[in-house]
């Protein structure tokens, strides 16, 4: 069993997500920043993107915390379905995919890291890209990093952070599409893409799409030099379980460990509370539905597996291997997990 820490730290089975992030927990503080639907040209596709984000980070901070960047995948991009532009049109708004892993935000901003969810709508209108999606990850680093040296937009918005985050401790998660987006944003083609003074040393794609582009050729997205801990679900009803292909491309290749954990009895959607009923446009994707696992109970395995993952990845605590490895089985669920170790300095 995990510690009775980590499960108090918001893990607690039972407790829906939307509980969890009204709990009032004194010891974490939420802030957004929202730069605008159209605060991003991309460079190299031309698409338009927000700059939008939700933060969860302790309420007193130290200094160099671990930043942690989160990604949602494909959804509606605004609350009407009938919306086809972006910015949306006709009175619809952006539709909020980015507050769906408040819960998971809140538990890892108690264990002292520094945690902003972003939105992706106008790619998901627009592009679906990956690269578009990896690129507006490492706009959101670039904006952080100036926040890390007192200066930038984020500044006015996240006061109480300036000068505290650490860019060169970065971790990164992302689901669905953002899943195969967050590994090539992290890949070691890719990381020469990242902002000056940015360092992402743990990656964790979550229920990921994962297909190579042109077929045999897993460059974009393959991802040697830092951890990887790969989650998917038994009953995923849009990708099934083909993220766990994301192990076999590094077997012998690896200089970090990878990890994955494949949970009995989860579906796709239930990871982000905005894709889970009664939410609009929420859906029960699973392929099992006589024996999936509650929202509750998925989004806390899942809690328990990433506190796991990052708190040896970004804090280097190896009492957390038990975990990753399955010697300590994840609470209240079935899993099983895999490891693939370094095999090269």
């Amino acid at each position: 069993m995990l510690s009775a820490g980590l499960i108090s730290a918001g893990a607690r089975l039972g407790a829906s997500a939307d509980e969890q992030s009204r709990s009032g927990d004194p010891a974490v503080a939420v802030a957004e920043y929202d730069l605008g639907d159209t605060a991003l040209t991309d460079s190299q596709s031309g698409t338009v993107s927000e700059i939008r984000a939700v933060v969860h980070y302790p309420r007193h901070p130290g200094a160099r915390l671990p930043l942690i960047i989160q990604s949602h995948g494909s959804w509606w991009a605004c609350d009407s379905q009938d919306a086809a532009e972006w910015p949306c049109e006709g009175g619809a708004k952006p539709f909020p995919s980015y507050r769906g892993y408040d819960y998971l935000g809140a538990v890892l901003a108690r264990r002292g890291f520094v945690v902003a969810s972003i939105s992706v709508d106008g790619v998901n209108q627009t592009s679906f890209d990956y690269g578009d999606r990896a690129r507006l990850v490492n706009e959101h680093l670039r904006l952080w990093a100036q926040l890390a040296a007192g200066r930038g937009p984020l500044v006015s918005r996240l006061g109480a952070l300036t000068g505290r985050v650490d860019v060169g401790n970065v971790g990164t998660m992302g689901h669905s599409r953002g899943g195969k987006a967050a590994m090539w944003q992290a890949s070691d083609k890719h990381r020469a893409e990242w902002p000056a003074g940015v360092t992402v040393r743990a990656v964790l794609p979550l229920a990921p799409v994962k297909f190579d582009d042109p077929e045999g050729d897993n460059s974009d997205t393959l991802v040697t030099r830092i951890p990887v801990g790969v989650v998917t679900g038994t009953c995923d009803g849009a990708v099934g379980e083909r993220g766990q292909e994301y192990l076999d491309d590094v077997v012998g290749r690896t200089r970090q460990p990878a990890y994955s954990v494949s949970l009995t009895g989860a579906n796709h959607n239930y990871f982000n509370t905005r894709w889970t009923s009664p939410s609009l446009f929420g859906d029960d994707d699973s392929t099992c539905p006589a024996a999936e696992l509650t929202p509750a109970v998925q989004q806390s395995a899942l809690t328990a597996y990433a506190v796991a993952f990052y708190e040896r990845s970004l804090h280097g605590d190896r009492s957390y291997d038990a975990v990753l490895n399955g010697k300590r089985p994840l609470p209240g669920v079935t899993s099983a997990t895999r490891v693939v170790s370094a095999s090269r300095g």
